[in-house]
């Protein structure tokens, strides 16, 4: 019994390795030591024709969505957009976000506010992509739509595409 679990263990191991390493490799060590955020620029005002809804979770009531004109993969890596959080109530909450799939980072950039102006974000640092509540519409764009593992969509017209056919859910990998 000891020899066959002495064999399995590596392979097991291995297995764990290679099935974990989307999750894990912003953890483990920085991408790119030498890299620099390139110069962000604020979209537009939202415009209600320019919104594409996206799936979440049952879990939650609100409805989510990117403003398309916003969406942009930069020279840095960094997919940037406007998220539109709305609650059943008609409560509405506008960010411009960005989310570094090297990384597995999100960093907020600004607020939005109702005449169409931004608020610079008071934290705008970098920080993990955590799978909880808040961060729940941030991951899901992260893991189901817009990252491929660490990395990132080719370009502005691969994000939309992406953002267009979420992955199947029994196959993570999807057909990109």
């Amino acid at each position: 019994m000891n020899s066959i679990l002495r064999r399995i263990a590596p392979v097991g191991l291995l297995a764990l390795g290679c099935f974990s390493g989307g999750v894990s490799a912003g953890l483990l060590f920085d991408a790119d030591p030498n890299w620099k955020e390139s110069e962000v620029v604020m979209p537009p005002p939202v415009e209600e024709s320019r919104l594409r809804a996206f799936y979440v979770s049952a879990a939650t009531p609100n409805a989510f969505f990117v403003d398309e004109a916003s969406l942009a993969v930069g020279d840095d890596g960094v997919v940037r957009f406007t998220l539109v959080v709305r609650t059943p109530g008609g409560a509405q909450n506008v960010t411009f976000e960005g989310i570094r799939c090297a990384t597995g980072e999100r960093r907020l950039y600004a607020t939005g506010r109702a005449d169409g102006s931004w608020v610079p974000a008071r934290n705008d640092a970098w920080q993990p992509i955590s799978d909880n509540t808040y961060n729940r519409p941030r991951a899901a764009l992260a893991q189901d739509y817009l990252c491929d593992g660490p990395a990132a969509p080719r370009s502005r017209q691969h994000a939309l595409q992406l953002l267009q056919q979420r992955r199947d859910v029994i196959q993570p990998f999807g057909v990109r």
